[in-house]
């Protein structure tokens, strides 16, 4: 059986060869996406000047829930509308070492759905 220790090890692993891969830049910053077990978080980053642009989660909005596909959804929407007031049309997506499924495809989804490309 694999631990959570182990599981979440796994997890930084991918994330590093992912992170290898892609990098955020001025024109086109980085969305990165975090999933607890009660909360998502969401971070549009310019990598090159290293800070965050964005952000949106369910702990910042004070969210009854924020395990579940509803909640990512409405986060993937603030997402896009936070980038989209500071001017940003296209990011990279970093799932963070997630599988694409479930809550990161929801709120992935969403943020396109309300004008992100990626």
């Amino acid at each position: 059986m694999i631990t959570q220790t182990k599981r979440n090890e796994i997890r930084k692993r991918i994330h590093a060869r992912i992170r290898e891969k892609l990098a955020g830049t001025a024109e086109r910053p980085r969305l990165n996406v975090y999933r607890s077990l009660n909360h998502i978080y969401a971070q549009v980053i310019d990598d090159q000047k290293g800070e965050t642009i964005a952000s949106a989660s369910t702990l910042a909005m004070k969210a009854k829930t924020g395990g579940n596909v509803a909640a990512a959804k409405e986060i993937g929407k603030t997402i896009a509308e936070r980038a989209k007031e500071k001017g940003i049309k296209k990011v990279v997506f970093d799932r963070g070492g997630f599988l694409y499924h479930g809550r990161i495809k929801a709120l992935a989804d969403a943020a396109r759905e309300a004008g992100l490309e990626f």
